[in-house]
């Protein structure tokens, strides 16, 4: 089956779109990256979803037509894909014909996350866990005329997880090793990993959110320089840490918070960069973003060697846009040195660091489509396996 994913992550930057091809069951499922293709978001789209992202109060009207809204770009932006099918790191040759159109038989939809709270909290006399991702699956069937699998967090709730990470899975199909213990670890707006023993079976595996991948970074970025983001870690790389700080700032609860553990705008949004650029008074902007992006990188450090004191792990493969940071991933790789762990980005083991979460809801997509469980109970705290998300069809 032919199967397009589409993620859009935390940073609220755009829209990604993986093409694959995948045949199989569970966790025998074999994958081929077809396509991939990233498409910003136009720039009112943009201030509109951050916005909305936990916000103490909002239009209802607003976050309706959002949910209206975004399925319109995402369809467009499968049916470009499909109709241009190249991958960004593939040239066509001059004279050489155009590459045919795809078809897909199916899309998996992550959706745009406005707020996710995973811990349970009290409401209204009850303590509940909470999460909304809008992108309605029913329009985006309408406009691409093949089923949709949306909405995935919520079932693994249900089964008492927190509905995040899902990334594990695919983590876990490809990259599980029978004599090398791996971490694969995602730099998105937020950061998580997957550590997979040598020879682990499912229930092995830990995966956590560890923390702030871009967004601090970006938000810092936007404020200090008016820039989108720190283009490969140019700005930062210009500064020097605040080491004081950075120690305050590791020893918050998120931090010591034992796994599983998600993140997300709640815990180092706009309310958290606030409160980062009081600290921040009296010292210049590239300090404070050389002091943003070390807690970036400080956080995935001190989350792998807590979970290396218990197993060997000989790889640490890196995906999303922070793998693009120089200055991050030299700050990660000082801080991994003493583990003997060797960085690559998933892309120098055929995944592109930019198209694996897309990818991975593709994935999810097809097991749902065969009634097969894809959450990582181990990774999210669920008490049981569950399929995942809810099916639009035509």
């Amino acid at each position: 089956m032919i199967v397009a994913g589409i993620m859009s992550g935390t940073s609220a930057d755009g829209i990604n779109v993986a093409v694959v091809r995948l045949e199989g069951r569970g966790l025998r499922t074999k994958l081929q990256l077809l396509a991939h293709r990233e498409y910003p978001y136009p720039a009112r789209v943009r201030r509109a979803v951050l916005a909305a992202m936990n916000a103490g109060r909002a239009s209802v009207a607003e976050l309706a037509r959002l949910n209206f809204l975004l399925p319109e770009l995402y369809a467009e932006a499968v049916e470009q894909t499909l109709r241009s099918p190249r991958q960004t790191r593939k040239r066509r040759l001059p004279g050489a014909p155009r590459e045919a159109a795809l078809t897909c038989e199916l899309v998996g939809c992550h959706g745009q996350t406005l707020y996710h709270q995973g811990e349970q909290a009290p409401y209204l006399g009850r303590r509940l866990s909470a999460t909304w991702q809008v992108g309605d699956g029913s329009v985006l069937a309408a406009r691409l005329g093949v089923p949709v699998v949306s909405d995935f967090r919520p079932a693994d709730m249900a089964a008492g997880g927190k509905g995040a990470p899902l990334v594990p899975y695919l983590d876990y199909l490809l990259f599980r090793h029978p004599r090398r213990g791996r971490i694969v670890q995602n730099i998105g707006g937020i950061a998580n990993l997957t550590a997979i023993p040598a020879a682990a079976k499912p229930e092995q595996v830990i995966a956590f959110d560890t923390g702030p991948g871009n967004m601090v970074i970006d938000a810092l970025a936007r404020e200090l320089f008016r820039k989108p983001f720190d283009r490969d870690g140019a700005l930062a790389g210009r500064g020097k840490i605040n080491d004081r700080l950075l120690a305050e700032l590791l020893r918050q609860r998120f931090f010591r918070h034992p796994p599983p553990k998600t993140a997300g705008r709640e815990q180092f949004g706009r309310e958290f960069t606030a409160d980062f650029l009081r600290r921040c008074r009296g010292m210049s902007g590239h300090d404070a973003l050389a002091t943003a992006t070390a807690l970036t990188a400080g956080s995935i450090a001190a989350s792998v060697q807590a979970i290396a004191q218990g197993a060997r792990f000989h790889d640490f493969f890196v995906s999303g846009g922070g793998a693009k940071n120089k200055t991050l991933i030299r700050m990660l790789g000082d801080r991994l040195a003493p583990l003997g762990m060797r960085i690559s980005t998933t892309d120098e083991h055929g995944l592109p660091s930019e198209a694996k979460e897309a990818a991975a809801f593709a994935v999810l997509a097809y097991q749902t489509w065969q009634r097969q469980a894809s959450n990582v109970p181990s990774a999210t705290g669920a008490g049981r396996p569950a399929i995942l998300g809810k099916v639009s069809y035509v």
